[in-house]
């Protein structure tokens, strides 16, 4: 009588789960934000009011840009409250994820607005407006000593949060922004090139779409739940397999629930005589100590287990022939390549 044994084994960290810390640490942060936001605001009223004025499309551009960025900080800030919520009801991880929403939007802001001003700097570059580089580069000058606090204030938060580093990236393409844009300015002032407004337009707008493409992978990578960064399935399959008493593993997935929150489900087949609670207990150490996985989900089985077999009609109507070691017939097949067992290799 064969026997199956299913062990979840499950470690969670962060909120409630073991004193591991995933999230951001909120009270902190908040208030870093808060301060950021705060400067932002108060700039970006001033340099609207000043690049109507004086007709610059870089200063225009970089107030839009420190608009997204205030709305970056003030998304952010709501989504550090959410994702503190603890889990209840459908909700099983809780709110975690909406930090990723958080920087799936800031990229998309900053996606739309690059493409808007290098549109509106290809027509400044066509038809160039009189722009005032005296005002230009005044502002520019105030918008680098604004950015460089904000992005200061920022530097200290938790950026290991994408959610954070969203905000970040935004504080940071807005520094470099009135860089180019000071400048302009004084290239205006020095040699009336008035195209030089444009121009500064069009490398701003390239640096925007740099952090957006950036921020769009990112937060799209944990959305289609493809591994970390830095985690390599196969790796850790191979790492697990060379475990004593482990036989072979298979559906085995890594992947993201939210920044710095790895977790990864497998099924482990145990040799027949070991303890399958000690096999899951070393497969949790490995998991934990070399690749920080905290999270983990593993259904350990004695490798003679008779299970489930479902077959289609063709698998039916043709023999079975297989080598000993892979006659063990599964439920489910990985979607990944099984690790061999030790036999076959």
């Amino acid at each position: 009588m064969a026997h199956d044994h299913d062990h979840a084994a499950r470690e969670h960290d962060g909120h409630g789960h073991g004193g591991h810390s995933h999230g951001v640490s909120a009270d902190a942060d908040r208030g870093k934000l808060a301060i950021a936001l705060g400067l932002i605001v108060g700039f970006m009223l001033f340099e609207v009011v000043v690049g109507a004025v004086v007709h610059s499309l870089a200063l225009l551009s970089d107030a839009a840009h420190m608009l997204t960025d205030a709305g970056a900080i003030a998304l952010s800030l709501v989504a550090i409250r959410l994702a503190a919520r603890p889990a209840r009801g459908a909700m099983t991880f809780g709110l975690k994820r909406t930090e990723i929403l958080s920087a799936q939007f800031n990229g998309a802001t900053l996606l739309i607005l690059g493409l808007l001003i290098i549109y509106e700097g290809i027509t400044r570059l066509i038809n160039p407006p009189n722009v005032g580089g005296s005002a230009v580069l005044i502002v520019a000058l105030v918008g680098i000593v604004v950015n460089l606090a904000a992005s200061y204030t920022l530097s200290k938060a938790n950026r290991q949060s994408m959610n954070l580093q969203g905000a970040f990236q935004h504080i940071l393409t807005d520094l470099a922004a009135f860089i180019f844009t000071a400048v302009a300015g004084a290239v205006i002032l020095a040699t009336g090139f008035r195209r030089a407004d444009g121009i500064a337009s069009l490398v701003i707008a390239a640096i925007m779409l740099h952090a957006a493409y950036g921020l769009l992978k990112a937060s799209g990578r944990v959305f289609l739940e493809a591994a970390p960064e830095g985690l390599d399935p196969d790796t850790i399959g191979q790492r697990m397999i060379a475990q004593p008493g482990v036989r072979e593993v298979h559906d085995l997935h890594v992947w993201e629930v939210t920044s710095g929150f790895p977790a990864l489900s497998a099924h482990v087949l145990a040799a027949e005589h070991d303890d399958c609670h000690e096999v899951a207990h070393a497969l949790k150490r490995l998991l934990h100590e070399e690749f920080h996985i905290a999270h983990t989900t593993l259904q350990v089985e004695h490798e003679h287990a008779e299970l489930l077999r479902i077959e289609t009609p063709e698998q039916q109507e043709r023999p079975i022939s297989a080598p000993p070691s892979t006659q063990i017939s599964r439920a489910t097949e990985s979607s990944r390549p099984r690790i061999p067992t030790r036999r076959e290799r």
